[in-house]
Parts: structure tokens; C-alpha cells; sequence
């Protein structure tokens, strides 16, 4: 063979090599979710989702792009050194390409550096406080869950009008703070007033976790003095309390009975024939991390080194059981729609059901960049 191709063949065999060398390789996905503590409802239903979108992603196969997923599942407890010990664990000694996790606001905020300092992949699920893709954020990190902007924009549209005042309640924690800042902010452009002053009163809860403000308040009978209660969304278990309050009025991440659409369809049908139960709040946002990592990996035809990634995910849209998604490139907060419910009460379900009333869509909502690009 003349040396000229000799030459050739050993060059396409440098670069052809490692690409072969990383097909032969799982790719590898740690599950970081608070499987004990408060939050632990949230964790399961993260985790059953996650495995569902992966599952419906790779049509069952479990691969994309001739690479094999893994999962590594692992229980952060409701601890934020915990979770940053784990995610350092899960980089450094399990050579994970991507993560996933941070169930409560303080946890997912602990794990922001590691992902900085590994340079590595961190897709925030479902954390919701702002400044993880605010002030804390750095550009390894992407967020499915929604922020507290998205549901504070979403709940001020669904009640704030002229003429409404509105007091709130939430837990004094990075959640709550940050998604009273936002709703202060958000409800401004409605007409509506935060305070005590003449008009109509609603008192506007926003609560994660153990815990019923909502039967606390109703024993506290605030209709009698013309107060009103609305607070978006949650799990099916706490959905029960509303039942207490028919026609309450807010905005929601997900009900399974809302969105339209052929991956929801899926969704809602499988979790029924393997868990006879419908799927909840989190179960989706598990699905929507599993979705928006095979999408990712799908764009960079199985790729897992972090620059190929962020440059495939930054202004990715992706499919999701709620409908479509897409990373901002801005501060890698997922777009999506919300939306807006009044609650229905039937004797023959357990909980008071959200029925919708209007989607919030992307464009509805003009979400703050709140890291400073």
C-alpha cells in the first residue's frame, strides 16, 4: 500500500477509535431525588416517571444511538450536603455523562457548584426556585421542573384582575421566598394588588411538602369575612383538601386530565395498567427530564462529551406528557405551558379535581432572565 495511504488509514483510525471506543459504552445517568424526608412522594413519582420517558423516548430499548442507558439511582434525603456528596459520588467514581435531580429548592441549590466544578451535565427536576437558574446558576445546568416566575405568572393571570387584593402564605425556605418575589412581581401587571385594602380578598398559598394549610385555613372559615383561597397545583394526595374549597381558583404544572396529546395519551394509559392509578404532578416532570435527556442525546447522535451537549440542548424543544418544551439558551430554563383550572368537586372522586379553564402558553408568559445574560 503506498505510504500516502498508509498515512490516511492510520489517521481515520486515531479519530475513528475512541468514537467506536465510546459507542461500546453505557451512557450513564445519575437519579438524584429525595427518597426520604418530606418530600419523599415527590421523589417516587420522579423516579416512576423518569423510567417511563425513557422507556416511551427509546420505544423500549432502552438505547440511543447503539448506546445502551444506565441508570444510577441514588437518595439525597432531603440534605444538601448529602446531595452534593452524591453528585461528586456520581461524577467522579461512577463516571456519569449526565445528571438529574434536586427535588427541594435547598438541595438542588447545593448541587450547582458540583456541576460547575465536573463540568458536567445537571438537568434540575424538580426544584423550583428561581435563582437555581437565577443568581446561583451556572451554564451546566438545565431545569425541566418549572420556576417559581413560571408558576407565580401563571397563578397571577389565572386570578389577578383590577379591583382583586391578594395576601400570601408560603413556607420560609428558598421555595417560598422565591415564588412569593415572583407572584409580587408577576401579579403587578395584572391590576391587582398584594396587601390589605378594600375589594375582593384572596389569600394565594403556595406550599411543597408535609403538611394541610389548606384544611388549616378552612377550619378558620375565611369566608365569612369575604376571603377567598386559591393556590396552584399539587399531588393527588393533596388535591384531597380541595375539595373543601369547590370552585378555588389557580394554575397548574400538570393534571393528568388536561393535556391533549399523543405522549400524555401514553402516559396516563400506562401508569393505570401497571399502578392502577392515574399519573401525578411529579411523575411528569420525571417524564419530561427522561424526554428532554434522550432528545439531547438523540441531536448529538449518542455523544456524551459536555460542550457537544450544551450546544445540542441550548434551544432544544422536546416533547413532554404536558406538550412542548424548550431550554432557553439564555439560562437553560425550560418554556412550557401552564395551566390555569377551577376546581370541581365530585362525590365519586377523592380529590377536588382542576378543571381546566385556560393553557398559559409560552408566549403568555414573559418569564425573567434572572442570572444577569
Amino acid at each position: 500500500m503506498p505510504r500516502r495511504l498508509l498515512l490516511a488509514a492510520a489517521v481515520l483510525a486515531v479519530i475513528v477509535a475512541p468514537a467506536r471506543a465510546q459507542q461500546d459504552k453505557p451512557v450513564k445517568i445519575a437519579l438524584i431525588q429525595d427518597r426520604t424526608g418530606p418530600l419523599e412522594a415527590y421523589a417516587k413519582q420522579e423516579q416512576a416517571g423518569f423510567a417511563l420517558g425513557l422507556e416511551f423516548a427509546t420505544k423500549g430499548t432502552m438505547t440511543v444511538a447503539g448506546r445502551k442507558l444506565e441508570v444510577i439511582e441514588k437518595d439525597s434525603q432531603f440534605k444538601p450536603d448529602v446531595a452534593s456528596s452524591l453528585l461528586q459520588e456520581a461524577y467522579g467514581d461512577d463516571g456519569v455523562d449526565i445528571a438529574v435531580g434536586g427535588t427541594a429548592s435547598n438541595v438542588a441549590l447545593a448541587m450547582l457548584p458540583v456541576a460547575q466544578d465536573f463540568k458536567k451535565i445537571l438537568i434540575i427536576e424538580p426544584a423550583v426556585a428561581d435563582s437555581i437558574t437565577g443568581d446561583k446558576w451556572n451554564r451546566y445546568v438545565f431545569r425541566t421542573g418549572r420556576n417559581s416566575s413560571q408558576d407565580a405568572i401563571s397563578n397571577a393571570l389565572a386570578i389577578g384582575k383590577p379591583g382583586t387584593v391578594v395576601a400570601t402564605l408560603a413556607q420560609d425556605y428558598a421555595f417560598g421566598r422565591d415564588g412569593v418575589a415572583a407572584f409580587r412581581e408577576a401579579l403587578k401587571a395584572t391590576g391587582a394588588k398584594l396587601g390589605v385594602e378594600e375589594g375582593r380578598k384572596i389569600l394565594w398559598v403556595i406550599w411543597a411538602g408535609a403538611g394541610n394549610p389548606l384544611a388549616a385555613l378552612k377550619s378558620l372559615d375565611p369566608g365569612r369575612l369575604g376571603i377567598e383561597v386559591s393556590t396552584g397545583g399539587n399531588i393527588l394526595p393533596a388535591l384531597v383538601a380541595y375539595k373543601d374549597f369547590p370552585g378555588l381558583e389557580g394554575a397548574t404544572y400538570y393534571y393528568y386530565d388536561i393535556p391533549k396529546n399523543p405522549v400524555n395519551a401514553w402516559l396516563v394509559a400506562e401508569h393505570q395498567k401497571r399502578f392502577n392509578a392515574p399519573p401525578d404532578f411529579f411523575t411528569c416532570g420525571g417524564f419530561a427530564a427522561a424526554m428532554a435527556v434522550v432528545e439531547a442525546l438523540t441531536k448529538t447522535k449518542g455523544a456524551t462529551d459536555t460542550e457537544t451537549l450544551i450546544a445540542a440542548m441550548e434551544g432544544m424543544a422536546f416533547e413532554t406528557p404536558k406538550g412542548k418544551m424548550i431550554f432557553r439558551k439564555e439560562d437553560h430554563q425550560a418554556l412550557q405551558s401552564m395551566f390555569a383550572f377551577k376546581i370541581k368537586v365530585d362525590p365519586a372522586v377523592a380529590w377536588g379535581i382542576p378543571v381546566l379553564t385556560r393553557e398559559i402558553g409560552i408566549a403568555d408568559m414573559k418569564v425573567p432572565i434572572r442570572n444577569g445574560h
